[in-house]
C-alpha cells in the first residue's frame, strides 16, 4: 500500500499472551471468549504488528515489539513466541538491516511497543537501530521515567532511557505534524501522552491505533482495558476518533490482533462494529 508519498509495509515482531480478562476490564467474559480464545490459563494471543514506512529515503519504524532481552521467566510469563517473527527476522525478509533505519516512532514505552528498541551488545545496553532518530512524546517519556506503582512493571527503563543516553531520543510535544503525510494524536486513556499515528493524503487514511484499539474486539466504546489508567478517558477518545474513522472511511491498523491488520468501522443503533477486515495491507 502507498499512501502519499510513503510506501507501508507490516513487520510482524512475534506473538505474546496476556490475561483475557485484563484485556477485556469490566467486560464479561462470555462476551470476548469467541473472538479471541483464551488458553487454560486465561491467556489470549496478541500479536506484536509495527509498521515500516519508506519513502525512497527514509526508512520509518513505528514501534519496536517486545524485543529480546527477556530472561527464562519472562518469557513463560509472557509466553512470548519469536521463532518465526522478530524484528531483525522481519527486516531481513524486507532486505533491510537494523542499520538501513533513518527513524523509530514509538507510540508510548510500555515493553511490548518498545522493547526492540535497545539491545544488549558487550554488555551494554544500545540502540538496535544505531544510525536511527527514536521520537517519542515528552510527556509520555517524562511518566515513563517515574510511572505510579500501578504501571510501574510496563516501563522497563532499559528499553527506553539509553536512547536518551545516547542522544538518540526526540521529544515530541502534542499534535504536531510529523510532516505532510503524518500526524501525531495524543490521547491519555491508556497511559498519559500515548501518540496515535493518523497517516493520510487526499484519498486514503490509516490510522495506527496502538493501545487505544489494541484489536478488532476492542472497537465497542464500553470495550476498554484494565491496563488503562484513565478507562472513563479512553472511552471519550473512542467517542471522538471513531465517528471520524467513519464518517472518512479510515482504516484503523491493529498492533496487537493476532489476526486482523486493518479494518473499517461502521456505526449503528448499537454502537460502532467492524465493517470490513484486511489480513494485509
Amino acid at each position: 500500500m502507498k499512501i502519499g508519498k510513503y510506501k507501508l509495509t507490516v513487520v510482524n515482531t512475534g506473538y505474546f499472551r496476556l490475561d483475557g480478562g485484563a484485556m477485556f476490564g469490566i467486560i464479561p467474559k462470555a462476551l470476548w471468549k469467541n473472538s479471541n480464545p483464551p488458553d487454560e490459563q486465561n491467556k489470549i494471543k496478541l500479536a506484536t504488528r509495527n509498521l515500516l514506512l519508506e519513502d525512497g529515503k527514509r526508512k520509518i519504524l513505528v514501534d519496536t515489539g517486545m524485543g529480546i532481552k527477556w530472561g527464562t521467566k519472562s518469557k513463560y510469563i509472557y509466553e512470548i513466541d519469536q521463532e518465526e517473527y522478530s524484528i531483525e527476522k522481519s527486516l531481513g525478509k524486507l532486505n533491510l538491516k537494523p542499520e538501513d533505519v533513518t527513524d523509530v516512532i514509538l507510540t508510548h514505552l510500555h515493553f511490548d511497543h518498545t522493547g526492540g528498541s535497545t539491545k544488549l551488545e558487550n554488555n551494554k545496553l544500545i540502540p538496535t537501530f544505531p544510525n536511527a532518530t527514536y521520537y517519542v512524546q515528552k510527556e509520555n517519556y517524562e511518566w515513563g521515567v517515574n510511572p505510579s506503582d500501578r504501571d510501574r512493571g510496563s516501563y522497563i527503563k532499559d528499553n527506553f532511557v539509553p536512547l536518551m543516553e545516547e542522544g538518540v531520543l526526540k521529544f515530541i510535544n502534542g499534535e504536531e505534524m510529523f510532516d505532510d503525510e503524518i500526524q501525531f494524536l495524543v490521547v491519555k486513556g491508556h497511559t498519559f501522552g500515548q501518540q496515535l499515528l493518523k497517516i493520510s493524503d487526499s484519498s486514503n487514511t490509516i490510522l495506527y491505533c496502538c493501545d487505544l484499539l489494541p484489536t478488532t474486539s476492542h472497537i465497542p466504546v464500553p470495550y476498554v482495558m484494565g491496563y488503562d489508567l484513565q478507562p472513563l478517558e479512553t472511552v471519550a477518545e473512542k467517542k471522538i476518533i471513531l465517528p471520524m474513522a467513519v464518517k472518512e472511511n479510515w482504516k484503523l491498523f491493529f498492533e496487537h490482533d493476532p489476526e486482523t491488520v486493518l479494518a473499517t468501522v461502521s456505526q449503528t443503533e448499537k454502537g460502532f462494529k467492524v465493517n470490513e477486515k484486511f489480513t494485509s495491507l
